[in-house]
């Protein structure tokens, strides 16, 4: 299991990938970030960095970062003071994408239930800005491995009217972003999961408040 990323450069964006407890995978498709990040530097002329960092919920950083990051295969866990701060991150400005790597749902639905018992997680509408603001998707998430067989779906969170969570599921986007020998998924489908990271990532910078 790695361990955290070094910093980066201070006048650079990245992106922050959340370590969490309860055993789960967390640093699941290692070359996912870095080419994500290489393709949001061609696409847009936003600042990045060549690289990832790593936070958890507690990080007195976590503030630092709009756009935070989590994938893996197995169980997620907040305990209450971790739960608190993640929540108190997403409601005053901050942006959580929570990747599905098929056996993560289970779990984050669990967690996600505990952080916001009184909204859930729905289906967000394919002209949201987020399937919109760099690369078209009129059709909403792409479908990048087949899981279960069942379509891919974009769900959320809101508060206030704002999109605070992501749920990339059935999509399994990170896997799209992994360098092309890993997987050997066929180039168009790495460019709709590249296409779509970008999306995110601008959506969550455009949306952002000052936290």
């Amino acid at each position: 299991m790695p361990g955290a990323a070094l910093p980066v450069e201070p006048t650079r964006l990245t992106i922050a990938r959340l370590h969490y407890g309860g055993g789960g995978d967390w640093y699941a498709n290692p070359s996912s970030l870095p080419n994500l990040l290489q393709r949001i530097a061609r696409d847009t002329r936003l600042p990045v960095a060549s690289r990832e960092v790593v936070v958890t919920p507690l990080s007195p950083e976590l503030r630092d970062y709009p756009y935070i990051y989590m994938t893996g295969h197995g169980d997620v866990r907040f305990n209450e003071e971790e739960g608190a701060a993640l929540r108190d991150y997403l409601l005053t400005g901050g942006f959580l994408h929570a990747d599905d790597n098929y056996g993560m749902d289970i779990p984050f639905r669990r967690e996600i239930g505990r952080l916001f018992p009184g909204k859930e997680l729905v289906p967000i509408p394919l002209d949201h800005p987020v399937y919109r603001i760099v690369h078209e998707f009129p059709d909403g998430l792409p479908k990048v491995h087949e899981h279960d067989g069942l379509p891919a779906e974009g769900l959320g969170v809101f508060h206030d009217g704002r999109l605070i969570v992501f749920y990339s599921y059935q999509s399994d986007l990170g896997d799209g972003w992994e360098d092309s020998d890993v997987h050997d998924d066929p180039g168009e489908v790495r460019e709709a999961a590249l296409k779509m990271g970008v999306n995110l990532f601008v959506f969550a910078m455009v949306q952002r408040k000052p936290l």
